[in-house]
This record gives structure tokens, sequence and C-alpha cells, in this order.
């Protein structure tokens, strides 16, 4: 059986990204005969400070120090049979350490990636840095690799471009282990609009501001629950921001009892892996999205959730689920099915496991 590296941006159990694209099929690989080890360009120092305002020297050496750890890594490369790079091995620059990995040391790269990271998609937490981000080299990396990881189909015909080897791994869900309870929707309880996500993401909510402002002025009682790991400065006052935090992550969706996956319709969006929607579903908790990428997939009209392509389609959705439970239920369970056979760990193993052969 083979040995794999993994060579991640993010510590291990933290970023969603590592969690529900490869870290939870470990086990399986192991099962499988496998051996592995990970190895984070980021310290669990840096990766906690990361996010937050000032500290910019501690951040730089924060990176600096990634970078030699990267750097004396490559020694130990040709004991290893696969190395699976996660986004990029390292996040500033071009891709030397993809080359040497590649063409000088002749390892088989599974290059893997979730979101069109070959677009620059600034913010004002990454403007710094955007600059040095060198997004031509995800073309590069596809080429060079033995296989390319992808999220959905957009993303495998954009590395089909650069190599043949390129095949459709979804994010999945763990739907035995963590998303394994199901939404009583008949529970007594205050009525809960949700939505989760990262800062980076929070801008897609803008748009459903007039929806949901218009059914406040309407005096129907809901509240508007956002997860996250950034407080929103939206002017509902239906308005709950709750702190994401890994230990309550399921309690938390499942105060939902209706899932909100706005976008906009751009190429970055398009990159997007319905994985907010998959988180919803798996609890039972219906879906409405915005007809973006694979939203579309995953989420059909009065099967398992609504597609919204208007505020007026929002409004009148979220109108008729705040007011009929037994619909929420029976969207929400045919949710859950349509995940736990398509996008589930159980349904995707034998595919996450392909890439090592």
């Amino acid at each position: 059986m083979s040995k794999i590296l993994f060579l991640t941006p993010y510590p291990h159990g933290q970023a969603p990204s590592q969690r529900f694209r490869f870290e939870q099929y470990l086990g399986s690989l192991a099962a499988a005969g496998h051996t592995y080890e990970l190895a984070s360009f980021l310290s669990q120092h840096t990766w906690a400070i990361l996010y937050k305002p000032g500290m910019a020297l501690a951040k730089a050496w924060g990176i600096v120090a990634g970078f030699g750890r990267r750097l004396g890594l490559l020694a130990r490369v040709p004991a290893f049979d696969f190395v699976f790079i996660h986004r990029e091995a390292a996040p500033l620059g071009p891709p030397v350490l993809e080359w040497l990995i590649a063409k000088v040391l002749r390892k088989r790269i599974i290059y893997d990636f979730d979101d069109a990271i070959w677009l620059a998609n600034t913010s004002e937490a990454n403007r710094v840095a955007a600059g040095l981000k060198w997004h031509q080299k995800v073309a590069s990396i596809c080429g060079w690799a033995y296989k390319n990881s992808c999220g959905n189909a957009y993303l495998a015909a954009y590395a089909r471009q650069y190599n043949a080897h390129s095949l459709v791994n979804p994010t999945t869900i763990d739907t035995e282990h963590l998303h394994n309870q199901v939404r009583d929707q008949a529970a007594p309880g205050k009525l809960v609009i949700g939505w989760t996500g990262t800062h980076s993401t929070l801008k897609y909510l803008d748009q459903l501001v007039p929806v949901l402002a218009h059914l406040e002025a309407e005096g129907l009682d809901f509240e508007f629950r956002v997860i996250s790991n950034q407080p929103p400065a939206l002017p509902l006052r239906s308005l709950v921001f709750v702190p994401w935090r890994k230990d309550t992550e399921i309690a938390d969706l499942l105060g939902f009892h209706v899932g909100l996956m706005p976008l906009e319709d751009d190429p970055w969006a398009k990159g997007k892996c319905a994985f907010k929607a998959l988180q919803y579903m798996a609890l039972g908790i219906p879906a409405l999205v915005s007809p973006v990428g694979m939203n579309t997939e995953v989420v059909q009209n009065d099967y398992n959730g609504y597609v919204c392509a208007t505020a007026a389609d929002w409004e009148a959705r979220l109108r008729q689920l705040l007011a009929n439970p037994g619909l929420r239920q029976h969207l929400g369970l045919a949710a859950r099915a349509t995940v736990v056979e398509r996008y589930s760990v159980l349904a995707n193993t034998a595919n996450f496991l392909s890439l090592f052969s």
C-alpha cells in the first residue's frame, strides 16, 4: 500500500475545506492499508491569529516559519508515494515547491481544490496578501499533477484543460458520525431562518436584507441566525449572531428551520461546492439557494428545497416554509436522503480512495 504526505494550508481539524474534503477519509485510508502524514503550512498559533486585527509582525513571522517548514520537509518527500496538496503548498508566490516535488523529486501529486482559486477573490481580510497569491500557478499545478481532485464539475472542467486526469471529488458530509441527527420541524419554539459561513462569504447576505426586512415589517415572528467567525453588520432586528464553535456546530445548525445559501452569479461563485446547503440538508433542514453552480445540482424545487432566482422567489419561499411545518419536514427528509445517497462520506469513499490508484 501507499505512503501519503498531505500538504495542507491549515492545522488538522480546523478548516472546513480540509475537514470535509479529506480529513474525514483518513480512517478509510488507514483501513485500506495506506499510511499518511499531515504537514500544515501554518502553525496552530499563526492560524489562531491569522484573521484577527493587528499583529502584523507575528503573522509575517508565521508565514516565514511556514516556508521554513516546507523547505525542511523537501528532504523527506522521497519517502512518500503520493503528495496530496490541498489548494497550494504555500500561500504566496509561484509554485516552486510543487515544481520541485513533481519535476525534480518525481512524486505523484494529487492536487485538490474546492474553489475557483485561479481567480482573484479579494476581500478586506486578504487585501494585503492578494497581490502575492500568484493565482496563475493553479494551471501549472494542474498540469504537473498525477490526478486533480476537484470539488465540482465546473472546477473539473477547468482542470481538464491542463490534465485529462481530473475527477470530481465532492465535498461530503459524514452522515453517520457528525451530521447524524434530523431536525424535528414540529418542535415548539421561535422559527429560525439560518445561515452559516466564514467572514469571506458574509457579503452574499446583503442581497437578502430587503427580503428579510420586508418579512419583519409584516410582523412575522422569526429569528435570523447567523453562525460565523465574525459578526455581520446587517440592519435587521431579527438578526442573532452565534460565534462558530467546532464543539457546538451541529447543535447550533439543528436550531435552524430553514437554511439559506445566497450567492452572486459570477465566476468565483460558480466554483462553490454547495457546502452550506449540504450541511443543512444532511440535518433534515430544507435549503433555499441561489441558482449558481453546484447549487442547482444539489437542490430540486418542491423535492428537497428551493432554488430562488429573484427577491420575490426568496420572499415567497420563506413565507411558505415559515407557515408550514409539514412541508419543512417533508422537504427536510428528502434533503437528508439526497445527501446520504450522493454526497456522504459513505457514498464517496470508493471515489476518494481511487485517487491513490
